[in-house]
């Protein structure tokens, strides 16, 4: 590790004697893959309703659930085969390889909105949220489509993206974005910004020593930073890079077993990524990225307020700057972006970072240091209709269009 990453052992926290050689990632897919059966995700019923959201509409809120109910064979694991996408999330890969999303890997607004709440027990609000900047961003408005991977524009549109091909989760600077926990940082790794990194997933656990918290996920996601500022001469740092630290928090609130009353181990957190031991301090990708056995969501739903609170929360034990690099070791600071970001620094005020969750989908977004992702005003008028209604009452000031 030292030799692969050598600012590692200048980090905080990092000790350099216990970082042996690592694995490398392997491209998960060299093309974009096509399954000419698509059938969905497995529908929910009276016998096994989870919190009963269906058709994108609000479940019960209420957790405490075991996932997959015992009998429901709709929902049991079933690995990726060739022609299934899959891309840098976990949590949605996970949810494809059991049903709560369609196992192509071509997914729905309304999937997306059901399969959070009723999987993991995600509050309605945020739910939305991250739908509607998943489909807005890297899908299509018109069909409601999203690849969790790949771009499938073929599959997801049918006359063609308003913001040109859909590249789905995959796209860079969209949802994805630099610094990522366990995938390589788009330019360092040919546009491979999806596959799982064994290097980087023992980093992390070197860091986090088999209990993946707030604090030592807090830690590694500042030792990341480093290095893509440090390695990265196209490493960009923007205002979609708040929805990096709201995926670290997921790691502690939403896969251990319980939620935050459960145990975010190592045997948890490998099994939602898919990693597996060499049995030489390293690790590689099974293709089984799975709920663990004997797995209960958590019994309170997680909502945009318990989010922000955790990026807030992440971010102020080591704050860093917004922005990015013109070339490596040059590093140029965001200027202002709202009233959420001023001279490169997040205002931790969690009101402002809640709103910016709305920003970033109704507003035109920095998406490199010299261009804007200016959103036509049908994805506006799109994103306004779904977000609203669950930031109405937060005093975020809203769109009308």
């Amino acid at each position: 590790m030292a030799t692969a990453f050598p600012f590692v052992a200048e980090i905080p926290g990092v000790d350099s004697s216990m970082l042996p050689k690592r694995s490398h990632s392997t491209k998960r897919q060299s093309s974009c893959p096509f399954n000419s059966k698509h059938s969905g995700a497995a529908p929910y019923n009276s016998k096994f309703p989870y919190t009963g959201a269906k058709n994108g509409l609000p479940g019960s809120q209420i957790g405490g659930i075991k996932v997959p109910a015992e009998g429901d064979t709709a929902h049991a694991f079933e690995a990726p085969g060739a022609n299934d996408i899959r891309g840098p999330c976990p949590g949605l890969n996970t949810a494809a390889n059991h049903h709560f999303l369609s196992h192509d890997g071509i997914t729905t607004f309304t999937e997306l909105v059901d399969a959070q709440q009723n999987l993991y027990n995600v509050g309605y609000d945020l739910a939305v949220t991250l739908a509607t900047l998943g489909v807005a961003l890297d899908g299509d408005i018109i069909t409601g489509k999203l690849s969790i991977g790949c771009d499938a524009t073929s599959r997801t549109s049918l006359t063609g993206s308003l913001l040109g091909n859909e590249p789905g989760l995959n796209g860079h600077n969209k949802f994805e974005a630099d610094t990522s926990l366990t995938r390589n940082d788009y330019f360092l790794a040919n546009g491979d910004d999806y596959s799982f990194n064994g290097t980087l997933f023992s980093m992390m656990q070197d860091t986090c020593r088999g209990n993946f918290n707030r604090d030592k996920l807090a830690l590694y996601r500042y030792q990341r930073y480093q290095q893509s500022l440090t390695e990265n001469g196209n490493f960009y740092f923007g205002p979609k890079s708040i929805l990096i630290y709201g995926a670290a928090s997921f790691l502690y609130e939403l896969f251990p077993s319980g939620g935050p009353a459960g145990d975010p181990d190592l045997p948890t957190i490998s099994s939602f990524f898919g990693a597996e031991g060499d049995g030489q301090g390293g690790y590689t990708f099974n293709n089984a990225e799975k709920i663990p056995d004997n797995w209960y969501n958590r019994a309170s739903a997680f909502t945009n307020t318990d989010v922000t609170l955790e990026i807030v929360a992440l971010y102020l034990q080591y704050p860093v700057l917004f922005g990015g690099n013109v070339a490596q070791g040059n590093f140029d600071a965001l200027g202002s972006f709202g009233s959420a970001i001023q001279d490169g620094k997040l205002n931790t005020d969690v009101s402002t970072v809640r709103c910016l969750l709305y920003q970033l989908a109704t507003e035109n977004v920095p998406s490199s240091l010299g261009g804007v992702l200016e959103l036509p005003l049908e994805v506006v008028s799109w994103t306004v209709g779904k977000l609203n209604p669950v930031f109405q009452g937060t005093g975020c000031p809203l769109k009308l269009v």
